[in-house]
């Protein structure tokens, strides 16, 4: 049995890409006619039709949609984590819950920054009744129960 030759790749010319049509379909396109600055100055320019008075009005300025609030500068946030005991840790669960009922759902930051405000409004004496009153605990992460 006589055993199959390698065919060689043969040498046949390959059909040019587009971009090397394209580069020869060029110099042999015509060139567009581009207009001089001499005809674009001899065209008669055309009046504005004139404006009766009484027709000019007033219109508001068109309040943009999404558009940021100029008189609040954007606030840099900060990421914290603490740790609580779960009975103060549940007190704020039941504090959504009645911000809910009373028509006004809050997220747990939220709460907490009020809680921030209202430290913050008390004089010094207030302030150190309420500190205080809660007991210090062990910082850090808890232990696994």
């Amino acid at each position: 049995m006589a055993t199959r030759k390698p065919v060689a790749a043969s040498k046949k010319p390959q059909a040019p890409t587009k971009t090397k049509l394209a580069a020869k379909a060029s110099p042999a396109a015509p060139k567009k006619a581009t207009v001089k600055s001499a005809e674009v100055k001899a065209a008669p320019a055309k009046k504005p039709a004139p404006v009766a008075p009484q027709a000019v009005v007033a219109k508001p300025a068109a309040k943009k949609v999404g558009a940021p609030k100029p008189s609040k500068p954007k606030l840099k946030l900060v990421r914290d984590s603490f740790t609580m005991p779960k009975v103060e840790y549940a007190a704020i669960d039941v504090l959504k819950e009645r911000a809910a009922k009373l028509a006004r759902p809050v997220k747990k930051s939220e709460l907490l920054r009020a809680g921030i405000k209202l430290l913050n409004a008390l004089d010094d004496k207030a302030l150190l009744a309420a500190v205080n009153a809660v007991p210090t605990i062990k910082t850090g992460r808890p232990g696994k129960d």
